[in-house]
C-alpha cells in the first residue's frame, strides 16, 4: 500500500511538470483554431490559424525568447534570476550591428554578438557568485550598464547597417518560408530544436547539470557534498549568456538593425516562458521541453489574439494571468512535497 502511495505521487509529478505545459498548448491551439474557424465562418472567409503558414510564422517569432529561455531555465533551475537578459539579447544585437556597420565579415559579426552575450552572463555570475550578492540586485544593476553600454554604442539611435553588408543566410534563419522548401521550417527552429536537445542533455545527462539542480534544491547541501558553488555558478550564468548571444542574432536577423532599449521588458517574456513551463522560481525544477512549450503558448496566444482582432493590452493581460497560475502552482506542489 505504501508503495503504491509512493508511486502515484511520482507519477503524478511526472505528469504536471512534463506533460501539463503540452496539454496546455495543446487546449490553447484548439481553443483560438474553434474561434478562428467560427469567426471565419460567419465572415465567408478562410480560416488562418490551423494552417502551416501561421505556424512557420509562429514559431520564427518566438526564436529569440526561446533560444534566450534555454539559458534562463539553467539560471533558475539553480535558483538564480537574470533581469539582465532583455537587454543583454539588444546588446549583442546591437554589437553586431556595429561590427557590420564597421566592415567586419559577416561571420566575426555573429561571432561579435554570441561573444557580448556569453560576457554578460559571466560577468552577472561572477558579481553573484564572488561578491555573494543575491542575483536579483545585481541583474537589475547589470541591466541599467548593459542599457549604458549599447546607448554609448549605438550613439543613443538604431544602428542600421548596409543591407549589402548583411548577407542572406543571416536573415534566413528568421524567413518562415525556408529555402529548400523541404525544410518546413526556418533554419532558425531547427537551430533551436538542436540547441534544445543539447541543453537537455547538459541538464539531464551530464555532472554539471546535477551540480544545477543540486544547487537550485539546496545551495548548502551542494557545498557540503563538494560542489563548486561560486565557479559552477558562474558557468550557469556564462553558458546562459551564450544563448543570449545567439538570441541576439536572432533578433538582428529578423530586425536587421540593433536598437539597446528594444530588449527592455524581453527579460519579463524569457522568464514567463520558463514559468509556464513548469520551472520553479524556487529552484531546483525545470525542464527543456517546459520552457520550449512555454514560449510557443505565449506565442500562440499572440497569434490566436491578433487573428481574432483582440487589442495588445488583452494579450497582456492572458500572459500575465497564466504566469501568475503558473507561480500558483509550484507553490501548491511545493507545500505538497514539504508535508
Amino acid at each position: 500500500m505504501n508503495e503504491t502511495s509512493d508511486i502515484l505521487p511520482s507519477r503524478w509529478r511526472v505528469l504536471t511538470t512534463t506533460l501539463g505545459p503540452f496539454l496546455a498548448l495543446i487546449v490553447v491551439i484548439g481553443f483560438f483554431a474553434v474561434c478562428d474557424a467560427t469567426v471565419s465562418y460567419r465572415a465567408g472567409r478562410p480560416a488562418t490559424f490551423a494552417t502551416l503558414p501561421n505556424a512557420q510564422l509562429v514559431l520564427v517569432q518566438s526564436l529569440t525568447v526561446g533560444l534566450a529561455a534555454l539559458g534562463m531555465t539553467l539560471v533558475i533551475v539553480a535558483g538564480g534570476i537574470d533581469l539582465s537578459a532583455g537587454v543583454a539579447v539588444s546588446l549583442s544585437a546591437t554589437v553586431m550591428a556595429w561590427c557590420l556597420k564597421n566592415g567586419a565579415p559577416p561571420g566575426v559579426a555573429v561571432c561579435g554578438g554570441i561573444a557580448t552575450g556569453c560576457l554578460t552572463g559571466f560577468l552577472n555570475g561572477t558579481l553573484i557568485s564572488l561578491l555573494r550578492v543575491v542575483p536579483f540586485i545585481v541583474t537589475l544593476g547589470t541591466m541599467r550598464v548593459f542599457l549604458g553600454v549599447g546607448n554609448l554604442i549605438a550613439k543613443e539611435t538604431t544602428l542600421r547597417p548596409d543591407p549589402k553588408s548583411v548577407p542572406d543566410w543571416i536573415p534566413s534563419l528568421v524567413r518562415p518560408l525556408p529555402d529548400p522548401k523541404w525544410l518546413v521550417f526556418s533554419t532558425g527552429v531547427w537551430l533551436l530544436l538542436g540547441l534544445a536537445v543539447v541543453a537537455s542533455l547538459l541538464l539531464r545527462r551530464t555532472v554539471f547539470g546535477r551540480y544545477i539542480f543540486a544547487i537550485g534544491s539546496n545551495e548548502a547541501t551542494a557545498r557540503l557534498c563538494g560542489v563548486n558553488v561560486p565557479w559552477t555558478k558562474i558557468a550557469v550564468y556564462s553558458v546562459a549568456g551564450l544563448f543570449v548571444g545567439l538570441a541576439g542574432v536572432m533578433q538582428f536577423a529578423r530586425l536587421s538593425s540593433g536598437n539597446p532599449p528594444s530588449g527592455v521588458g524581453l527579460e519579463l517574456r524569457i522568464i514567463a516562458a520558463v514559468v509556464i513551463g513548469g520551472g520553479s522560481l524556487s529552484g531546483g525544477r525545470g525542464s527543456v521541453l517546459g520552457t520550449l512549450t512555454g514560449a510557443a503558448i505565449m506565442q500562440v496566444l499572440a497569434s490566436g489574439c491578433t487573428i481574432l482582432g483582440l487589442p495588445n493590452p488583452y494579450q497582456d493581460i492572458i500572459v500575465g494571468v497564466i504566469v501568475v497560475v503558473a507561480v500558483i502552482l509550484d507553490q501548491l506542489r511545493q507545500r505538497r512535497l514539504a508535508d
